[in-house]
């Protein structure tokens, strides 16, 4: 009985060893990543703001790293193409997906039939950003204002178009926002580039467009499209003649922002995930990435995964109330 118990006894130790030693080989193995190129993947088209900030970053990281950080560009389909592209990926870190707060939080209520759950298939690692969305117009539009914009919207029901960088993104949900607090229909037209939208708005394809200041600048900065109000509770200081929505006529309570993040696919460790959210906070800091950032009216954010969850769900809270309101469905 003795020798039974003392047998069994060592067992359990070298138990305990053999799982010590893995849990140290692993530890050991994140203190040295990343020891191999990392890939982050994006649904968004390269010329983009989220893919202008995400070059920047990777940039920085590759250097900290001492390895190559490769963007892989896969618009298209709601974000499915990304989806797709990294769901089934091993949680090690070499693999990142960029999704804004709109992929987090309205892709489930979108896309019902399909079940899709993002933050049950992805955990968020790390905050890139958040920013603003102004309205752009033509520059020989007659809309002058969002009143203006309103007023030719119930004058013409579902004939005003307003273009957007995809379904589901922030431009359409913002379209359909400002619908239901106005009581109009317009017809929304989706582009999968946002050079093609831009250009769109500035040869007036499109009546109007929710726009960031780094994915339109271009055509801004050409004098072929002006910016009639920002969707915020208030003035941003690298518009500050840009008035408010609410200042411009329209509804006071419309305000169209986004965050985006960096998530890994399901299982990452903890000591990992956070050295990546560290790594990538350390970046955000340096003085010549904040100013860039805020020449794009991007306002960094430091929250860690936790705080990316909270936000997600509050954002989630407000979409599930418009697509059930609107009665939207992308299937």
């Amino acid at each position: 009985m003795k020798k039974t118990l003392f047998r069994a006894a060592r067992l359990g130790h070298a138990s305990v060893m053999a799982l010590a030693l893995m849990a140290a080989g692993g530890a050991a193995a994140q203190g040295s990543y990343p020891s191999k190129p990392v890939n982050i993947y994006t649904p968004f088209a390269v010329g983009s703001g989220p893919d202008a900030v995400l070059r920047q970053v990777a940039d920085r990281l590759s250097k900290m790293w001492k390895q190559p950080v490769i963007i892989n560009n896969k618009p298209g389909a709601g974000g499915f193409l990304a989806f797709e592209s990294t769901q089934r990926a091993a949680p090690d870190g070499y693999t990142l997906l960029q999704l804004d707060s709109e992929h987090l939080a309205a892709v489930p209520y979108l896309y019902k039939s399909r079940n899709f759950q993002t933050l049950d298939v992805y955990e968020p690692v790390a905050t890139l950003f958040r920013t603003p969305f102004l309205i752009s117009v033509p520059t020989d539009s007659s809309l002058k204002s969002v009143k203006d914009l309103v007023a030719a919207a119930k004058a013409a029901p579902g004939r005003m178009s307003y273009g957007s960088w995809g379904i589901g993104s922030p431009g359409h949900l913002g379209g359909e926002a400002l619908e239901l607090a106005t009581g109009t229909t317009m017809q929304h037209v989706p582009y999968r580039e946002v050079s093609q939208l831009y250009g769109s708005v500035a040869s007036n394809d499109v009546q109007w467009a929710f726009a960031s200041i780094p994915s339109s600048q271009g055509v801004f900065k050409a004098g072929k499209i002006r910016y009639i109000a920002v969707a915020a509770p208030k003035r941003i200081p690298q518009m500050p003649n840009v008035p408010t929505v609410a200042e411009s006529g329209g509804p006071a309570d419309l305000d169209v922002n986004s965050f985006v993040v960096l998530v890994s696919p399901k299982g990452m460790p903890a000591d990992l995930k956070t050295k990546i959210n560290a790594d990538v906070q350390k970046v955000l800091a340096d003085p010549e990435i904040k100013e860039r950032f805020n020449t794009f009216a991007f306002e960094v954010l430091n929250w860690t995964p936790e705080e990316i969850r909270r936000n997600a769900d509050a954002k989630a809270r407000i979409y599930s109330n418009l697509i059930q309101r609107k009665n939207l469905t992308l299937e």
